[in-house]
C-alpha cells in the first residue's frame, strides 16, 4: 500500500498536501479517542464493576445536559407555505 502511494506521489506531486492532511485527521482523531478513554469520566462507562456510576459523583460535577427552549405558543404557523 505505501508503494502504491509513493508511486502516486510521483506521479501526481499534487497528492502531497491530502496524504499529509488526510494523515493529520486521522491521527487527530486516534489521539482523542485514546485521551477520550482515559479520562476521569471512565468509570462510567464501566457498568459491571459500577452499576450505579451516579453516586459516584460529587455534587460539584459539571454536567452536561441539552436544553433546547422552544416556546411552541410563539411559532406563527404549523409549515411552510406551498
Amino acid at each position: 500500500m505505501i508503494k502504491t502511494m509513493i508511486q502516486q506521489v510521483k506521479k501526481h506531486p499534487g497528492l502531497i498536501p491530502q496524504f499529509v492532511f488526510t494523515t493529520l485527521g486521522i491521527t487527530g482523531a486516534i489521539l482523542y479517542l485514546i485521551r477520550l478513554s482515559r479520562g476521569p469520566h471512565v468509570t462510567l462507562w464501566n457498568k459491571t464493576k459500577n452499576p450505579e456510576p451516579w453516586n459516584g459523583l460529587d455534587p460539584t460535577y459539571q454536567y452536561k445536559f441539552v436544553a433546547i427552549d422552544t416556546d411552541y405558543k410563539n411559532l406563527k404557523k404549523e409549515g411552510p407555505d406551498f
